[in-house]
């Protein structure tokens, strides 16, 4: 929640770092694609160097995200990992975006962890 809370605007880029079709499935609007295996070819042509960065992948039961940040920490980037990924993020009724554009999520009253 507190990524929810703080995004847009609070001077870091979120990083999905999911496969492309995880991507197309479902993910936080606003948020940047980079798949994990792509990071250190790709990271600084997409993100300025020195740039806070956040990173998810799919949930807490998914160690993506923690490969991510790896692969970001070694490139010199501040890195942090959400916890809970967009598993959480969907289950919290926060928005995700698809190609059909950007649906408010349904939150799950055993996960909740704020009203928003």
């Amino acid at each position: 929640m507190d990524v929810a809370e703080n995004f847009p605007g609070a001077g870091f880029v979120l990083v999905d770092t999911r496969r492309r079709a995880s991507w197309d499935h479902g993910h936080i609007p606003g948020a940047v694609h980079l798949p994990t295996a792509n990071i250190p070819s790709r990271a600084t042509e997409l993100i300025p160097a020195g740039t806070d960065v956040v990173v998810y992948s799919w949930g807490p039961g998914c160690n993506g995200s923690t490969f991510a940040a790896l692969a970001f920490a070694e490139l010199g980037y501040p890195v942090r990992e959400m916890i809970g990924g967009i598993e959480y993020w969907a289950r919290n009724g926060l928005p995700v975006e698809t190609a059909d554009g950007v649906r408010p999520g349904t939150p799950d009253g055993l996960v909740t962890a704020h009203s928003v």
